[in-house]
């Protein structure tokens, strides 16, 4: 219980310690918060405009027949599109927000480690081996299958998983290894 615990609690840091690095001082996610000089007009036409929410333009409206859908798709080809995630007022808790991350990651590396920990006396290769394809079978899962349908860019989000699953792998090689 104490290795499961400690290795948790480590790895859990490391990987938000990766998330800070990788959103703040590496800056590797600046492609996803492009900045555009019409933001004001921008948003005041989305207040003006969008409850809270989700959206994806365009789109029909809920209930439409499939002829319906087909043939507004087929006019929509060529034409701008656009996902928005639109909120009435900006909330900043970072230490809410910060405390959650810790929490999920510090779950995470009690999953992984659970499975680990399930294959008997693992070497620290097939530890560290582990660690990194539960990385990447995250990122292919949701990240990047999310980008095949709306064309977003992942290569940030691979590095993230496979760095930080890296340093985990590294760390719980180590750990879980130890007498």
């Amino acid at each position: 219980m104490k290795k499961l615990l400690i290795g948790a609690l480590v790895g859990g840091i490391i990987l938000f310690f990766w998330q800070f690095l990788s959103w703040s001082i590496l800056n590797l996610h600046i492609g996803n918060q492009t900045y555009t000089p019409n933001q004001d007009e921008v948003l005041k036409f989305l207040g003006d405009n969008l409850e809270e929410g989700a959206y994806y333009l365009p789109t029909l409206p809920e209930g439409s027949s499939q002829e319906e859908n087909q043939k507004f798709m087929e006019e929509q080809l060529g034409k701008p599109w656009a996902q928005v995630y639109y909120h009435k007022s900006m909330k900043m808790n970072m230490a809410s927000n910060m405390s959650r991350g810790l929490f999920v990651d510090f779950v995470a590396m009690l999953l992984l480690i659970w499975v680990i920990m399930k294959m008997g006396n693992a070497s620290f290769s097939t530890i560290f081996l582990t660690s990194i394809i539960m990385g990447f079978v995250g990122y292919l899962s949701t990240t990047y299958t999310f980008s095949i349908w709306f064309e977003t860019k992942t290569l940030p989000d691979l590095i993230d998983a496979l760095v930080s699953f890296g340093l985990v792998g590294l760390w719980l090689g180590w750990w879980l290894r130890r007498k």
